[in-house]
C-alpha cells in the first residue's frame, strides 16, 4: 500500500522532474533534508511506482528527427482481436513515440517523429497503412512547438 505523499515528497518529485540525474545529496540540499532520509524517500517513491523511471530527454532535432506528426487512426472494427493486434503492431514501430486510445470520432492518437516528410511518407505507406484493422489515418504535421514539457503539474507548482 502506497504511503500518502507529504510536502517533502512533492518537493522531491518537483526537483527530480527538473533534473532526473540529480543525486540524492543534490535533491536533499534543495528540499532541506540530509542525504540519507532523502535517498530513502526517493527509494520509496520508486518502489511505490510514483517514480516510474529516470531517463535522459534527448533533443529530437539535434538527432535529425525534424518532423513531428500527430495522426488520428480509425479502425474498421472494435473487436478484441483487432484492438489487440493493432496495439501490438503499433508498439513495434519506433517512430511512434506515443499512442493513446481515444473516445469519440477517432480511435487512436499517435505522436510520430521522423527525420523528414519523405521518411514519414515511407512509414505511412509501408507500415502505418498496413496496420491490422486500420480504416483511416489522418495526419497533421506540427509546424512549431508552443510548449513542450515532461513536468507534471504538482501541488505547489506555479
Amino acid at each position: 500500500m502506497q504511503k500518502p505523499l507529504d510536502g517533502i515528497d512533492w518537493h522531491i518529485l518537483a526537483e527530480l522532474q527538473k533534473d532526473g540525474a540529480a543525486t540524492a545529496a543534490e535533491v536533499a540540499d534543495k528540499v532541506g533534508l540530509s542525504q540519507s532520509p532523502c535517498w530513502r524517500r526517493i527509494q520509496r517513491l520508486e518502489e511505490d511506482g510514483v517514480i516510474k523511471r529516470r531517463v535522459a530527454l534527448l533533443d529530437r532535432k539535434a538527432l535529425g528527427l525534424n518532423v513531428l506528426i500527430f495522426s488520428h487512426v480509425k479502425l474498421e472494427a472494435h473487436s478484441g482481436d483487432t484492438l489487440d493486434d493493432f496495439r501490438e503492431a503499433i508498439r513495434r514501430i519506433p517512430e511512434v513515440q506515443e499512442c493513446f486510445v481515444l473516445m469519440g470520432q477517432v480511435d487512436f492518437l499517435l505522436r510520430i517523429v521522423t527525420r523528414d516528410i519523405e521518411a514519414y511518407e515511407k512509414l505511412f505507406f509501408e507500415r502505418l497503412s498496413k496496420l491490422p484493422g486500420v480504416r483511416e489515418i489522418n495526419s497533421m504535421i506540427a509546424v512549431s512547438a508552443v510548449k513542450e514539457t515532461t513536468e507534471l503539474p504538482l501541488p505547489g507548482s506555479p
